[in-house]
């Protein structure tokens, strides 16, 4: 059985709007409509949905304009599906280029606009969130910010790498060799390069909390401790 999906439709063609909200409707899933760009920004926010569908030529604010504040505003990476009459190559460069994640140029089949609904919807590198929060410690991935109780702290861009893949694994130590793969991948820096930033970064966690975070775990690796109290 097919999952049934959330989407958001931001069109100002009402006849397109109709015909599009009617055909997904009777794929079971259902549709909110925003016929505005404002209103579209508003309900993207606002709501939890599997995909939104962004048509280009929109009243008020362009939908290139959309597609970014949506993106930079989001907690969540939901996908954007551009819907669009422009079809040069210099306009899909552009609209990828502010965050959509696929482009359909009208006039289109409606039911190749359900394959790529559900073909986005599945993709794992969306629908996630950007805020990672355990007790006391959140990280924001698309700002790069690091918080404590709600106060920011400085990282380093390495250091917040470092920080976002011990939190993900907390409460359990994460390995030295896991921590160099995540950072630096198949071309690992000299020797002592981990130690230093794992060193900044315990400084940066102390005197943010007020006591020690960062832990040394011996012949096992790091780990981050004392979040929850």
């Amino acid at each position: 059985m097919k999952r049934k999906l959330k989407l958001l439709l931001v069109e100002d063609n009402h006849e397109i709007a109709k015909q599009i909200i009617s055909f997904l409707e009777g794929h079971s899933w259902e549709v909110d409509y925003a016929a505005t760009g404002k209103l579209g920004v508003n309900l993207a926010l606002q709501g939890n949905f599997d995909v939104i569908i962004l048509d280009l030529n929109l009243p008020d604010i362009d939908g290139l304009q959309v597609c970014t504040q949506i993106k930079e505003q989001s907690k969540t990476n939901t996908p954007i599906l551009m819907l669009t009459a422009r079809d040069a190559f210099e306009d899909k460069v552009k609209g990828f280029g502010k965050g959509a994640d696929d482009y359909i140029t009208k006039p289109f089949d409606l039911r190749e606009l359900v394959l790529r609904c559900e073909a986005m919807a599945r993709r794992p590198q969306l629908h996630t969130s950007t805020e990672i929060t355990q007790g006391k410690l959140c990280l924001d991935t698309k700002a790069y910010t690091a918080k404590w109780e709600n106060q920011s702290f400085k990282t380093t861009k390495i250091g917040f790498t470092l920080l976002q893949k011990l939190l993900n694994e907390y409460p359990y130590p994460v390995g030295r060799s896991d921590l160099i793969q995540h950072v630096w991948g198949d071309e690992p820096p000299e020797s002592n390069a981990l130690k230093s930033h794992l060193y900044a970064l315990r400084k940066a966690l102390e005197t943010a909390s007020g006591e020690p975070i960062l832990h040394t775990i011996s012949n096992i690796g790091y780990q981050l401790k004392n979040l929850d109290n």
